[in-house]
């Protein structure tokens, strides 16, 4: 152990500075007060001399007093360097312990006082620090916990509390949780921009927040928790109400507030909002329970109309159980290949020869064949699409290389998922697996629906532009049934329009549906691209589509969806063995 200060600064030596570090800084302090000493003793000692001696004369008498006097003073200046050096090195022991205490995570015990005494200077650098520290954990924990557009509680926030909440409710006590989907958002963000959509978005919390104060002083209840858990999706926890009959009236108030118009970007935007609204303990006492009950109410809302409040009923629950067995089912569909393609002709409207063939998806579902209209939006809603999607194209691509070592060059068209567009690999994949088949890009058709054709990003056109470079045929599906702009229709790399059947179901009997028929067919043919009918049930239709310039026919009166084998008969000329659809 070291004697005085450098024991001080030894023991700091396991401190945040280091041992080495210390030691250093000790001897120097001791340097300083020894120093300090000894100038002080040179300066008693010659003036003891000087007073002690007869001018000019100096003996060892005056000379012995004069160093008395030094060493006295020399001694006393020591012992007070000492205790100041003392108390400063234990300040800094204390501060070197203050500063390794937050390493370790302590940011909430004050300075030490003897810092403040002895080093004020240090303090007040230290003082600074732990303001400076304090200020960045609470930004960095704002911005892990609020959502910064809203100010919002963020879905992990929002879970967090909510279940705290519920966690402390008695087993009767009521509560309410709304999930709020807004209407028409996308389409402010589609118009009026990003920026716009946020400035939307926080005037809805705005709302959301005065809704809830006014509601939980009515109701003498607990302000309830607001969140933001992702998009344009809210929710709104009362973690007490008195009455089941309250849930009802702030249900009807937040579709209130959020159907008045927004002054946004110098006009009016209405937007409004689906509810779902699920009580405990009727339908949970889980949060995962209740926001999966809130969930479904809400898609029940959108469903019925949107601009609506629904509560959760059991046949929703039904409805829950039966998406969730239909999921285990398509997982198990995917991991067994219990998938398999039909193929439909699509034959020219001149003089019948098949210009392609569309390669239709079906389900060998253990309880039988199932159509694509049971299963698919399932699908996207869980996102394994895209895997049924990459089945689909590498099958595709196989069979169009199979068919051409058997010598047919027969063209196939693919309908391709919104979901499967949002994945930036699924081109890259595509490409991947015709590459592998040894499959010509000029026989494969790509088919996107309408709304999908006015909304994808640049970088999918793009995608679909170097595709349709290499040899592929663009179609566009179901055209007629959304919104199309013509300006966007013209510049999109397109060679085919698929009419939607509800266009070419009443040709044959109504006058009024051939006009319209004959001038999307024209509008078709001024964009520079063929006309396909798909759809086609009966004979009658076929003529009447023929007349008005219609170019390729598809549907059951042509044929109807075959198996591989039936369906090569067929476009041999072979009586044909066709599989009903």
């Amino acid at each position: 152990m070291c004697p005085g200060i450098a024991a001080g600064i030894c023991r700091s030596g396991d401190g945040l500075l280091g041992g080495r570090a210390s030691a250093v800084e000790g001897f120097s302090l001791k340097s300083r007060a020894i120093a300090f000493a000894m100038c002080a003793g040179a300066v008693a000692f010659i003036l003891a001399l000087a007073a002690a001696s007869t001018p000019g004369m100096i003996t060892v008498e005056t000379a012995g007093r004069a160093l008395i006097a030094a060493i006295v003073c020399g001694v006393m200046c020591w012992a007070s360097a000492e205790r100041s050096i003392a108390s400063t090195a234990e300040a800094i022991d204390a501060a070197i312990a203050r500063l390794q205490g937050a390493a370790n995570g302590d940011l909430q015990s004050g300075i030490p006082p003897q810092v403040h005494v002895s080093v004020p200077t240090l303090a007040r650098a230290m003082d600074g620090l732990f303001r400076q520290l304090h200020a960045n954990l609470e930004s960095v924990q704002r911005l892990a916990m609020f959502d910064p557009v809203t100010s919002l509680p963020n879905r992990t926030n929002f879970r967090r509390t909510a279940e705290r909440m519920l966690a402390d409710l008695a087993p009767g006590n009521i509560a309410v949780l709304y999930f709020i989907d807004l209407d028409r958002f996308k389409h402010v963000n589609d118009t009026l921009g990003h920026a716009t959509g946020d400035a939307l978005l926080g005037m809805v919390a705005n709302r959301l927040r005065a809704v809830a104060d006014r509601f939980a002083a009515e109701a003498d209840a607990r302000p309830p928790l607001i969140g933001r858990l992702a998009g344009d999706e809210f929710t709104m926890f009362f973690p007490a109400l008195r009455h089941v009959r309250d849930a009802e009236r702030i249900g009807r108030g937040i579709l209130y507030a959020l159907s008045e118009p927004f002054d946004l970007a110098d006009q009016e935007v209405s937007i409004g909002a689906s509810i779902g609204i699920a009580l405990r303990p009727e339908h949970g006492t889980t949060l995962h329970d209740l926001m999966r009950a809130a969930d479904a109410a809400m898609y029940h809302a959108k469903a019925m109309g949107r601009g609506r409040a629904e509560h959760f009923t059991e046949i929703l629950a039904a409805e829950i159980a039966e998406r969730a067995r239909l999921e285990s089912d398509l997982r198990e569909a995917v991991d067994k290949d219990q998938f398999t393609l039909v193929y439909q002709p699509q034959v020219s409207a001149a003089d019948g020869r098949i210009v392609a063939a569309e390669a239709l998806l079906r389900w060998r579902h253990p309880d039988g064949l199932k159509m694509p209209g049971t299963f698919i939006q399932r699908a996207e809603e869980t996102g394994l699409i895209v895997e049924i999607g990459e089945w689909v194209v590498e099958s595709v691509a196989e069979t169009i290389s199979r068919w051409g070592r058997l010598g047919i060059q027969q063209r196939l068209a693919v309908n391709i998922s919104p979901r499967q567009l949002d994945h930036a690999s699924f081109f890259r994949k595509l490409r991947e697996a015709m590459l592998a088949a040894r499959a010509p890009a000029s026989l494969l058709e790509l088919e996107i629906t309408e709304t999908l054709a006015m909304h994808c990003s640049s970088e999918v056109l793009d995608a679909i532009a170097t595709l349709r470079a290499d040899g592929a045929t663009i179609a566009i599906d179901d055209f007629g049934t959304g919104y199309s702009n013509i300006a966007r229709l013209r510049k999109l790399p397109i060679d085919r329009i698929k009419l939607d059947r509800s266009l070419i179901e009443q040709v044959a009997e109504s006058a009024e549906a051939r006009i319209i028929a004959q001038a999307v067919i024209g509008l078709i043919h001024g964009l520079g691209c063929e006309a396909v009918a798909e759809g086609i049930e009966s004979e009658d239709q076929a003529t009447v589509l023929r007349v008005i310039g219609c170019d390729v026919l598809q549907g059951y009166a042509v044929a109807t969806p075959m198996e591989e084998s039936a369906f090569l008969e067929w476009a041999r000329g072979i009586a044909p063995q066709r599989v009903a659809g």
